[in-house]
């Protein structure tokens, strides 16, 4: 059994659904390890981590829709110390997730043709988020 772990650094324009399905497969690969368990772990609370639809764009955008709708930017929550955005999106990650457990095989993570690897940034600001990757298999 062998293990491999890696932090990724995404830079987010603000808001949105950001694939990061390329450097995810790119390092799986590079570990050379060919059956076992890829784990994703978010390291914050106002973005979270989706497995979601990559052919179609509208589904990402009605996704985000959804998300502003039940978890609106307003100035009526306590907890608001960076701002107005601040609660809606910790209220986002509680309702999504902050890890992923993806198999891999044959050297590839196995993700449907349909699916890829999203973090879900939840504040309007750019930010700098980091992805924790774990990898056990042979």
């Amino acid at each position: 059994m062998r293990q491999a772990q890696t932090t990724l650094t995404i830079d987010t324009p603000g808001q949105g659904l950001h694939e990061c399905t390329r450097a995810v497969l790119d390092w799986v690969a590079s570990t050379r390890i060919e059956t076992g368990l890829l784990t994703l772990f978010v390291r914050h609370t106002s973005a979270s981590l989706l497995i979601q639809e990559n052919a179609a764009p509208a589904a990402r955008r009605d996704l985000e829709h959804y998300f502003a709708r039940i978890a609106p930017e307003s100035s009526g929550y306590e907890h608001d110390d960076e701002g107005p955005d601040d609660m809606p999106a910790h209220l986002r990650t509680a309702l999504t997730a902050t890890s992923l457990s993806i198999p891999v095989a044959t050297g590839r993570a196995v993700l449907g043709i349909w699916q890829g690897i999203y973090l879900f940034e939840h504040r309007a600001a750019p930010h700098r988020r980091e992805l924790a990757l774990h990898l056990i298999g042979d």
